[in-house]
């Protein structure tokens, strides 16, 4: 079922936009025979995408993954593009490859659309989508919470990553996980941890973020996740901005023995803007409920010279 939610994940992360561009103020210049002004137009500077920019073109990918149009998604995934299948990462091929999957799609569409900047030149964009239709066969799973992220690329937007998770009841949540955990067991392997320099730091932030959610401390989170972060649950639920997402960690009553996170593997999107796809593990309970592994990635961002949180996405293992 995981395989057969990457398609869809995929497909519809494949967007591209060209950036509005915006014209210079007009400078007067003066020639050698007069004072006359004449103005130059300055070359368009690509700006920030809108939403409805931005939704446009994800509906186009969309009916392009319904027609199964795979060559369309050559030119809208990024070159370091990342996917995740159940903890795996896939790179830019592996993912096409993954889209050629058969598929008969009876309608999809995407709703609830939020936009969560990372910086002047990357975007998250977090929707709803509703499938009705089947892959390989097996249905896909509808609704889902799905996220892509878009970085700038000359005056274009491709995604470099997108992910998506099933939308459920938290109280009906944990029979349906553990029948899924058993239908996924034997393709459930880890990314290869691969020891580099922006893995560890991006990797340092990620556990003090941990430690401070197993110790409660509001103080500690605060220091590590940006002001607008966005963060995805294994529900598919979406809370955005600091204050919100702090509190939805820390006010739960739990008893944790143990987390932190583990086979982190980070990679550059941009000078500003780092992926880092790892499992989250915990042993404890937080409102009577068992803890459960997962799969997380979190999207940071350089804020001087220090790396902060700005969207996490999560999995169930």
């Amino acid at each position: 079922m995981k395989t057969i939610t990457l398609v869809i994940l995929t497909a519809v992360a494949a967007i591209s936009l060209a950036a509005c561009g915006y014209p210079a103020d007009n400078k007067p210049t003066a020639n050698n025979a007069n004072t006359n002004a004449n103005t130059n137009a300055a070359k368009p500077t690509a700006s920030a995408p809108t939403k409805e920019a931005l939704v446009a073109l994800e509906n186009k990918a969309v009916e392009a993954w319904k027609t199964n149009n795979v060559a369309f998604w050559e030119g809208f995934l990024a070159d370091n593009y990342v996917g995740v299948d159940n903890g795996k990462r896939l790179n830019k091929a592996e993912s096409i490859k993954m889209i050629s999957m058969k598929c008969d799609i009876k309608s999809a569409a995407i709703s609830d659309e939020k936009m969560t900047m990372v910086g002047p030149d990357a975007v998250v964009l977090t929707t709803k989508s509703t499938t009705d239709g089947t892959c390989e066969g097996q249905k896909v799973p509808s609704p889902t919470t799905a996220a892509t992220l878009y970085v700038r690329s000359g005056t274009e937007w491709k995604a470099a990553y997108h992910n998506e998770v099933p939308i459920v009841d938290p109280k009906a949540a944990p029979a349906k996980k553990e029948e899924a955990k058993k239908e996924a067991a034997p393709d459930a392997k880890p990314a290869e941890a691969k020891p580099d320099a922006l893995t560890d730091a991006l990797l340092a932030v990620e556990k003090k973020g941990w430690d401070g959610w197993k110790a409660r401390d509001a103080k500690a989170l605060g220091e590590v996740i940006a002001k607008d972060i966005a963060f995805v649950d294994i529900f598919g639920t979406v809370t955005t901005g600091s204050e919100a997402t702090i509190k939805g960690w820390t006010e739960p009553k739990c008893e944790i023995k143990s987390a932190g996170p583990s086979d982190a593997v980070g990679s550059s999107i941009s000078p500003t803007v780092g992926i880092l796809t790892y499992k989250g593990n915990a042993e404890g309970t937080c409102e009577g409920q068992k803890l459960e592994n997962l799969w997380g990635t979190t999207i940071f961002v350089k804020e001087g010279e220090a790396w902060k949180a700005a969207y996490i996405f999560e999995t169930p293992a």
